[in-house]
């Protein structure tokens, strides 16, 4: 009797349950999978953002406020103009005689999808709901206080602002002479409206310029609903009239969220996965969902404003991308837009040629910005994204690209943060293959040197190393052996630096001199910048991405790069974790002296597998997955740069990872999913399927690829570029023969070539 008053209950608590919540039965679409929240606490530096936006658009809103733990909001946005800058223009609904340009408002039942935005002002009474379009959009404004007054300020913040029969325009001034530009307009006619003044509404002036500049619409009491409709540019008022009318004309809220819901299924889909884990599939779907918000095309109606010249520009047919942190996102993001939109990585690669050109300089851009080239970070890696497009076979201007990235190399300072000409330390590091690093207390003589981030003489010499690397892949695709022969030798330049006694990379200055005395944790000061940069030697100790081959050669063999490569994992911070992070806030997502949670130890997971150990790669990609990437606002360990990690939990979830860019090859590490299809640029389907897959069985017991017994932890882009299939057997005790043979390792410079002046082949 009591097992059947339990079974009575039970079923009673679930009816219950499907009752409460409607969407319990309902089939998701991936895009019901993603959740903006995810990491919006940070472990300690940038938090991610909540961002509303179509996939790779223009106009990108998140709410005003500094993380989620903000209990105000600072007004509502209308435009965001970088990854991580603050709104331009702010709006402000208030229900009070008492006005201000930017109110700070207490909320409550906040909604976020990326396509949707809603948000309760209790304290004001006030319901926002909100949906973008590319260049535009429309916030639906609900006054519940019937008695009282309707107001809206729309604050210019630093640039101008005018107002006539309701329409409100303007603009903000952004760095380097550029503008975003608003035009808004309202369903509703005011009753008053006016420039804030003193906090009350000047209805005699219509137009004002300068901080806070601030348009008032004042509406009668009753006013229920007001709907405003507006439209941003970066080349005019009357542009960003333009773009609001093209795409909201005879639209409505409801019209415009299903529109952009439609929108994001259509781009989420063309990653597909089965499995019962829900969680998984919304790490996925959130990571997948970041690596659209950049870069932005900023065309509009043909046309588009460049900071990289001043001018505005016909693309031609061409869209114009900006706002990529190239340094983050050349490793995954890249890699993972050219598999499923060659399209849109081919314009943004003609995107990167045209800022050349348009600087005048013809160097190939490092950090390009809707304001321009911040030159941000170390190395000059659009070359990397250039030579992975090359390899694997996109259709763009190659020879123009080549010089583009040749003279951004040779000619600019290799000195991080500048874009000044190449000077004493560029024609030392010409000469003697290195950067040189400065002895304790001796002082900089290189004038490039910015004076926070230092030389990283490190970092620099490896990441240039590198470049070279990928420059002698161009050069060798073009036919120019020469240039490939002489770029190929530089791009051993990591050798240099390489101490065999201690087995790490260790900088050294201009006379040949290690410097000493050295703890690879701590030495180097903030950041490690004095020759790391944000991470410390052990990170660095692996940052030969292009041949892991000759760095295991160096290390002593396989055996003593595993241990290495263990003892990474092992060895402890050896500080307070306050001291720690103290002088390396980057360096968090810890596991020993690996840090999750900086684009630099990306492929370090996925190393075991040159060393003929994939175990333990498939061991430890599982286990990092599961510890920092996760549902929940700290669900990941350090700064999510637009797409740069989010690419790589992308990625290593689907079961293989690029290890390097310029390389038409992946890694394969170990699926998440039972089954997964990835549709690829021309319309070809790549699955993957991983049998009796489960937390626990993680270890890859064998595999076969496109009907074929496979042996190897890596497979080409020509495996699968035409479509294909992946079959994986799964257990739960590692196979350790599988993959492990030395025709197995996935391959490396010293791999790929017999000498120097043979083409690439696999």
């Amino acid at each position: 009797m009591k097992l059947y008053y339990s079974i009575i209950i039970s079923i009673t608590f679930m009816l219950l349950s499907c009752k409460s919540n409607p969407d319990i039965n309902k089939q998701l679409e991936p895009v019901d999978y993603v959740n903006p929240y995810m990491g919006n606490i940070s472990h300690l530096l940038v938090p991610t953002f909540p961002t509303i936006h179509l996939p790779n658009s223009m106009l990108r809103i998140y709410p005003e406020r500094s993380d989620y733990t903000d209990q105000q909001l600072h007004g509502l946005p209308l435009a965001v103009t970088s990854h991580r800058g603050c709104s331009a223009f702010n709006l402000s609904p208030h229900q009070d005689n008492n006005l201000s340009p930017v109110i700070n408002y207490s909320y409550d039942h906040e909604i976020i999808k990326p396509y949707y935005y809603e948000v309760l002002l209790d304290e004001e009474q006030i319901n926002i709901k909100y949906a973008p379009s590319h260049q535009s959009a429309i916030y639906q404004i609900e006054y519940q206080q019937a008695d009282r007054p309707a107001y809206i300020m729309i604050n210019s913040r630093n640039g101008g602002i005018k107002i006539d029969n309701g329409t409100v325009s303007g603009y903000q001034q952004l760095e380097n002479n550029t503008r975003i530009y608003l035009y808004m307009k309202p369903d509703i006619t005011p009753l008053q409206e006016g420039i804030l003044e003193n906090k009350q509404i000047n209805s005699f002036i219509k137009e004002a310029k300068g901080n806070d500049a601030c348009a008032v619409l004042h509406f009668p009491k009753g006013t229920k609903t007001v709907n405003l409709y507006y439209g941003i540019s970066f080349i005019s008022v009357e542009q960003a009239r333009k773009n609001m009318e093209r795409e909201l004309t005879g639209a409505d809220l409801n019209t415009i969220l299903k529109k952009g819901r439609e929108i994001w299924n259509k781009a989420l889909r063309t990653i597909q996965v089965e499995d019962n884990n829900e969680e998984n599939k919304r790490v996925l779907y959130t990571s997948f969902y970041r690596v659209f918000e950049r870069p932005v095309c900023i065309s509009e109606d043909g046309r588009y404003f460049s900071a990289f010249d001043g001018k505005i520009h016909e693309d031609k047919g061409k869209p114009f991308y900006t706002d990529d942190w190239i340094w983050d996102t050349y490793r995954a993001a890249h890699p993972l837009r050219l598999l499923i939109d060659e399209k849109t990585e081919t314009n943004i690669i003609d995107s990167y040629l045209r800022m050349a050109e348009q600087m005048g300089n013809m160097w190939m851009p490092t950090f390009p910005e809707i304001t321009g080239d911040s030159r941000r970070m170390n190395s000059n890696h659009a070359v990397a994204t250039i030579a992975d497009a090359a390899t694997k076979g996109l259709n763009f201007n190659l020879e123009k690209a080549y010089e583009a990235c040749r003279k951004g190399i040779e000619e600019k300072t290799l000195a991080p943060w500048s874009d000044a000409k190449a000077g004493w330390i560029d024609e030392f590091y010409k000469i003697n293959g290195y950067i040189p690093a400065l002895q304790e207390g001796e002082q900089e003589i290189d004038k490039n040197v910015h004076p926070f981030e230092k030389r990283q003489a490190i970092a620099v010499t490896l990441g240039t190393a590198y470049d070279q690397w990928c420059l002698s892949q161009i050069a060798r695709i073009l036919g120019k052996n020469k240039e490939a022969d002489y770029y190929s030798k530089c791009a051993y330049n990591y050798r240099n630096v390489y101490n065999s006694q201690t087995g790490f990379f260790h900088p050294k200055d201009q006379k040949g001199k290690w410097i000493t005395p050295f703890d690879y944790r701590y030495s180097g000061g903030q950041g490690a910048r004095n020759y790391y940069g944000e991470n410390n030697g052990w990170i660095y100790r692996w940052d030969v991405p292009h041949n892991i081959e000759d760095l295991i050669s160096l290390m002593g063999g396989k055996e003593k790069f595993i241990s290495n490569l263990d003892q990474m994992f092992l060895e402890p911070l050896g500080k307070s974790k306050f001291e720690f992070y103290a002088q390396l806030p980057d360096h968090t997502g810890n596991v020993g002296q690996f840090s999750m949670a900086n684009e630099p130890s990306l492929h370090i997971p996925y190393l075991y597998n040159y060393a003929g150990q994939p175990w333990k790669t498939q061991k430890l990609i599982r286990t990092l997955l599961k510890t920092w990437f996760r549902n929940d606002l700290m669900g990941i360990p350090g700064d999510e740069e637009g797409g740069g990690m989010s690419a790589f939990v992308v990625f290593s979830s689907l079961g293989f990872y690029p290890v390097t860019p310029g390389f038409p090859a992946y890694n394969i590490g170990s699926p998440l999913f039972s089954k997964t299809k990835v549709k690829l640029s021309n319309g070809k389907i790549f699955e993957i399927e991983a049998q009796g897959v489960s937390e626990e069985n993680k270890y890859i017991q064998s595999a076969n690829l496109n009907g074929q017994k496979w042996n190897k932890p890596w497979f080409s882009h020509d495996d699968i570029k035409n479509g294909g299939k992946l079959i994986l057997v799964m257990g739960n005790k590692p196979n350790k023969t599988w993959g492990n043979t030395p025709d197995a390792v996935p391959p490396s410079t010293d791999k790929l070539y017999n000498n120097a002046n043979q083409q690439l082949a696999f």
